[in-house]
């Protein structure tokens, strides 16, 4: 008899050590439409250029406030490619206003908490740079191609993990998975019963796509 069958059958726990939960990466991923939110980014410094140049690059119609003193020239640029509207003053509260996601990213730690504090009375969902304890989320990895997008998370241990998980999808995933998506789209449409019978049968003829090594 194993170790798992000689385990008492009324405490299933015990057949986990506590230790393996700890390690597993609890993050639930979800894939917002960012078009239909409003975003605020706190900051004007190259840490604030880089969030938004990361949500411009994933989401081209994202709709962004940045608020800061001053704003790098290449900010300015960059806001000048998407929906994004630049208000020259220090943080206040009261931008907080209609907003659903705020990344804190001002080189003053008081500045970031303090919007890390209104957010989470607010119930709005905040990110402060370089600060997971304050992080309600995480932007990690992204990779698209086409409509096929794929986000890596290493729990905010590593971004420079993600980044480089980042490149070997990019390498690995082929250029045509577009073409796959949208002929698979179509054929679901031609499948007749409810969806149970057509998720079996999508799964059933998508078998063959991932070769077992």
């Amino acid at each position: 008899m194993n170790a798992e069958e000689n385990t008492n059958n009324n405490s299933s726990e015990q057949a986990i050590p506590s230790e393996v939960g700890e390690l597993r990466n609890h993050l639930y991923p979800i894939f917002l439409k960012v078009k239909s939110l409003h975003i605020l980014i706190v900051g004007g410094g190259q840490v604030a250029e880089e969030k938004l140049a990361f949500l411009l690059k994933s989401s081209p119609d994202a709709k962004v406030t940045m608020v800061s003193p001053m704003f790098r020239e290449a900010t300015m640029e960059l806001a000048k490619k998407g929906d994004v509207k630049l208000i020259k003053q220090r943080y206040h509260k009261r931008y907080l206003k209609g907003k659903h996601l705020v990344i804190a990213t001002t080189n003053v730690p008081k500045v970031n908490l303090k919007v890390h504090k209104h957010c989470r009375k607010r119930s709005i969902l905040v990110n402060v740079a370089d600060n997971p304890p304050y992080c309600d989320f995480y932007m990690g990895g992204i990779v698209t191609k086409g409509n096929v997008k794929v986000a890596i998370s290493t729990n905010g241990k590593s971004p420079t993990t993600a980044k480089r998980l980042r490149q070997f999808f990019e390498d690995v995933i082929p250029e045509n998975i577009d073409d796959l998506v949208k002929n698979l789209n179509e054929y679901r449409k031609t499948i007749k019963g409810d969806f149970e019978q057509k998720v079996e049968t999508l799964n059933e003829f998508t078998k063959g796509l991932i070769e077992k090594k």
